[in-house]
């Protein structure tokens, strides 16, 4: 007569593998997955605005480290346009970010993480 219930393979084993592996494997890609975000946050990434009037650097942490805004795009008359390049020239660079982090950390492929 065959065993009843419990696990196939015996105590210790998790549909034919090694749970000890299964938890090296886990540990290892947690690793790996801590790396990808390190490296990512030291990258930095840029985006321009208005034919280059608007120019935006952010860290791969989405720290924003430098605004540059060269003097024709100023104009008194219309503060609106500025702080809409501005604002265009942000999220693209943070939009950046996410597409650099879903590349780098989709390689995991881990339901419902990303």
């Amino acid at each position: 007569m065959g065993k009843k219930g419990g696990f196939p393979g015996g105590m210790g084993s998790f549909g034919g593998m090694n749970i000890n592996s299964l938890m090296k494997q886990a540990k290892k890609m947690q690793q790996d997955m801590e790396k990808s975000q390190e490296e990512l946050a030291t990258k930095e990434f840029e985006a321009s605005a208005g034919g280059g009037a608007i120019n935006v650097k952010v860290t791969g942490g989405k720290v924003i480290k430098e605004i540059k805004i060269k003097k024709e795009a100023v104009d008194p008359d219309d503060v609106e346009m500025l702080e809409d390049l501005i604002l265009t020239c942000v999220n693209e660079a943070l939009r950046k970010v996410d597409s650099a982090t879903a590349d780098s950390l989709g390689k995991f492929n881990i339901p419902g993480f990303m």
